[in-house]
């Protein structure tokens, strides 16, 4: 399997693609910084730089149909602004640039795609949280919107709020809403390495949080009930 993962140096992405690697998977970290190069060359992904604030589609496409070592068979979008970015870049980042991955697996012909979205999605932000949070949810509600309008094999996980315990192995996958609670990014890393594992779980929105679960069999869950 060939994974192309967008926002490859960030935690989520990184504890995937060491998964991923260590099964001998391809793993393609697409990233802005080039000094991160390294960091995932270090767990067995191949990095290739790219800013998608800044790329287009066709651009793009031709990375994910040509560029790489293998064909691909799967994307995941774990991209984000990040802590101390404004709302501008919540747009740009957090929706745009999922919006932009998704119309270039469209065009490369790649139909699996992961959306790392967040708890809270789909719904209006309190405002009370300010701007920033509101542009953020906002930005992640669009993003899931124009993927679910699209004829892919998509996957939207909502974490709750991350952690970076150590794995739990054990979590709470659920459609909405399950309710708010912690997550550890390795088990968000894990139950992402398992939906590509399952491709018979698709076109569903997951919410995911510390449970009593083992991964493999919160995921079966899904693709039994398929």
């Amino acid at each position: 399997m060939h994974v192309v993962i967008a926002g490859g140096h960030g935690q989520i992405a990184l504890l995937l693609t060491e998964i991923l690697a260590a099964e001998g998977h391809s793993v393609t970290g697409l990233i802005r910084n080039p000094d991160h190069a390294e960091d995932i060359a270090a767990i067995g992904g191949r990095p290739i730089v790219i800013d998608l604030e800044q790329a287009d589609a066709e651009h793009l496409a031709g990375l994910l149909a040509s560029e790489t070592e293998a064909a691909v068979d799967a994307v995941v979008f774990a991209a984000g602004a990040g802590p101390g970015s404004g709302a501008a870049r919540k747009d740009t980042v957090d929706r745009a640039a999922s919006v932009l991955l998704a119309d270039a697996a469209e065009q490369a012909g790649i139909r699996r795609f992961l959306q790392v979205s967040s708890m809270g999605a789909g719904t209006a932000p309190d405002p009370s949280r300010g701007e920033v949070w509101t542009a953020y949810i906002e930005a992640k509600t669009a993003a899931e919107d124009d993927l679910r309008a699209r004829d892919l094999d998509w996957v939207i996980v909502r974490p709750g709020s991350l952690t970076n315990d150590g794995p739990t192995g054990t979590v709470l996958l659920a459609e909405p809403p399950a309710g708010r609670g912690d997550v550890t990014r390795a088990d968000v890393a894990a139950v992402l390495a398992e939906l590509l594992r399952t491709p018979a779980v698709s076109r569903r929105v997951l919410e995911l949080r510390g449970g009593d679960v083992p991964v493999a069999d919160a995921v079966a869950a899904f693709a039994s009930a398929s």
